[in-house]
């Protein structure tokens, strides 16, 4: 990534965090107990997970692979981890990770969380604190507080950390963006975002009725810091994504993906108002099974285009939804990826990409053929990553570099994200002032979804 990139990123969200003082800088601990030992590119990071089955495990292996040390593991499901167990012997077992984390500070550089969103920031603010790096599955956190509060945590504690949206690695987004900024398209004044998520159950008024947990799993510890309700397997292990309690729903798990290439290519935080123009069976348990969410966004001077930048209206759709599709594209062209995908309308040209900003052409196809010529000889204007993603976080553990999805860029991502939930949940037009973290617009309660009470005892700072 270049380092204007960053260097905006750092100046914007330093700003907004300054203005929000008041909501987290004053609760965080002043300093890590330990600072994050100093590795060097020869030697092994020892490597904890918190989640080690499904998804979590995933991560371990894209992460420890044959080169680093995994010294523990931390599921609240002992069969769910059983894998991982298996495939890293000497590690040590834990089912509370606050109990790992304290056993094993001494012997931790850093560590991977694939755990439910709702308890993302709780495990990752702990490893922060003692200075211990962190790799962050999307989305980041479960609302925007969270957010900001895991930013000022990475700053405070200095230490290397990485969301878990691993198409901001790729090659595909890079070019996304570097079409974009060649100002081929015009001015971008509409962006079309779509998902044939949930392919989990949404749209469900009630809570489910209990049945017995399972001996191997700690059902307290994987409530966490969500309001205690009985055991259903329909929440655990996988289905917890539509539930409010738990999860983010279609547009929190593939938002960070999909609206990615937008986000970067645009220079997208701080839209001015956010709208659930649609959705079917809106209830107050669980993500609905359908949505249209509309996002405003004001001109901008983009640091990466060096130009400024008109307003722009981006839509995003869910639960198989699509956009209308522009009339001079014929019906066997193919928009974005087809279930998923993203379609810029400029003055100039319309593009389409997808879910990982891949396979970037103009429409119709004629056109880009036409284009062919110009198109290929756009310049390379943004560093490739020649590793994964997960190895990208790896390296900048042992001082190699940045990690491409620090908090820095993955906060502001996150948190436009999270404004789409919010105005599902409120079912309201919201106006946001990103500066002080407030919704301006009376809306009754809206403030639990910008900052939700946690459990007892499950205090975030």
């Amino acid at each position: 990534m270049t380092s204007k990139h960053l260097t905006r990123r750092t100046f914007l969200m330093g700003s907004l965090t300054l203005a929000a003082a008041g909501a987290t800088s004053n609760e965080l601990k002043d300093a890590p107990a330990r600072a994050p030992r100093i590795i060097s590119p020869n030697e092994k990071l020892n490597i904890a997970a918190i989640g080690a089955g499904g998804r979590g495990n995933a991560i371990l292996r894209g992460t420890v692979r044959d080169t680093e040390n995994c010294v523990a593991l931390c599921d609240v499901d002992w069969e769910r981890a059983a894998g991982a167990f298996q495939q890293f012997p000497e590690a040590r077992k834990y089912k509370d990770y606050r109990e790992m984390l304290d056993k094993e500070a001494n012997n931790i550089d850093a560590v991977t969380i694939g755990t439910p969103d709702h308890m993302h920031a709780h495990q990752a603010l702990a490893a922060m604190e003692l200075g211990k790096h962190v790799y962050v599955e999307k989305p980041l956190t479960h609302n925007i507080f969270e957010a900001r509060t895991l930013l000022e945590a990475a700053r405070r504690y200095n230490v290397q950390t990485q969301m878990g949206n691993q198409g901001h690695s790729g090659d595909g987004v890079r070019e996304m963006c570097e079409i974009v900024w060649s100002g081929i398209a015009g001015d971008i004044t509409e962006v079309h975002i779509w998902t044939n998520r949930p392919v989990w159950p949404q749209g469900i008024p009630e809570p489910l009725p209990a049945q017995p947990v399972p001996e191997t799993l700690d059902w307290d510890l994987w409530i966490g810091c969500a309001p205690m309700r009985p055991y259903n397997p329909d929440y655990a292990p996988f289905k917890w994504r539509g539930w409010w309690d738990f999860g983010a729903g279609a547009l929190g798990d593939m938002g960070c993906h999909i609206m990615d290439p937008a986000f970067w290519a645009l220079d997208l935080s701080n839209p001015i108002s956010v709208e659930c123009i649609y959705q079917k069976d809106k209830n107050d348990q669980t993500a609905p099974s359908q949505s249209i969410v509309k996002y405003e966004f004001p001109e901008r001077f983009n640091t990466f285009a060096r130009r400024l930048m008109c307003p722009v209206s981006v839509y995003w759709y869910e639960g198989g939804l699509l956009p209308t599709r522009p009339a001079e594209v014929p019906l066997d062209e193919q928009l974005g990826e087809g279930n998923n995908g993203s379609l810029f309308i400029g003055t100039r040209e319309i593009l389409t990409t997808g879910t990982y900003g891949g396979g970037t052409r103009v429409l119709p196809a004629k056109r880009h053929e036409e284009l062919e010529e110009f198109l290929s000889e756009i310049p390379e204007t943004i560093e490739r990553v020649p590793v994964s993603h997960q190895e990208n976080w790896v390296q900048a553990c042992k001082g190699e570099g940045t990690p491409v999805s620090d908090f820095e860029y993955s906060v502001p991502l996150t948190e436009t994200v999270l404004l789409g939930n919010l105005a599902m949940r409120s079912g309201q037009k919201v106006y946001w002032d990103a500066a002080n973290m407030q919704v301006t617009n009376e809306i009754p309660g809206v403030e639990e979804y910008v900052r939700r009470t946690y459990r007892r005892g499950w205090d975030l700072v």
